[in-house]
């Protein structure tokens, strides 16, 4: 769902998709005073403003300039040939604050403090995956609730249900929503759940 986006007019689903056809089909409807078009980023739950001045190419090419950096593999081919020292890994500095016990211990492992470190968090990342990726959901869907349907009945009570994990009062309690907005809620809350 990453990477993807979902532009509303009114309470309808106009378009959903990638940003260029999400943009393209936002730059083509026809909007209406009483009922404002919002973009909202899938991954976040969260209102997005694109640029659509210009022809479809211009809108779609400043878009491919919002597009993330590759990584530093994606960045260099791998047939290109490297000079000496450290291979470029996009490593960031960034300063950490422990207390010495800790430092001495980190100093103490394999590969010194940098690698221990990596190590702990990757490991932590791996066995927390599914809960942040939960937490991310539900804050999504929490996000896009707030701006679409914040002032539906049942919101606070659907809130409630969403933050506890209960999918079936959640799902109950949103019943008689807009179906386009209802729909698009639990695509966001469970979209790593079946």
């Amino acid at each position: 769902m990453l990477g993807t986006f979902t532009a509303f007019i009114g309470q309808r689903r106009l378009a959903s998709g990638p940003a260029g056809d999400v943009a393209l089909a936002v730059k083509h409807a026809a909007p209406r005073p009483d009922e404002p078009i919002i973009i909202f980023d899938d991954g976040t739950g969260r209102t997005i403003d694109f640029d659509l001045r210009g022809g479809d190419d211009e809108v779609l090419a400043r878009l491919a300039k919002l597009a993330p950096p590759p990584s530093a593999e994606e960045a260099t081919p791998p047939s290109e040939s490297r000079g000496r020292g450290r291979p470029r890994l996009g490593v960031v500095a960034r300063e950490v604050t422990l207390l010495p016990r800790h430092w001495e211990w980190l100093n103490a492992q394999p590969g010194g403090a940098s690698v221990a470190l990596r190590k702990l968090v990757d490991e932590t990342r791996r066995a927390s995956g599914d809960k942040d990726r939960e937490r991310q959901a539900r804050d999504a869907a929490y996000h896009f609730m707030s701006t679409m349907a914040g002032n539906f009945a049942r919101f606070e009570e659907a809130s409630r249900a969403l933050f506890a994990d209960d999918r079936r009062r959640f799902t109950g309690l949103i019943a008689d929503w807009p179906a386009d907005i209802r729909d698009h809620v639990v695509k966001l809350a469970y979209r790593d759940r079946a």
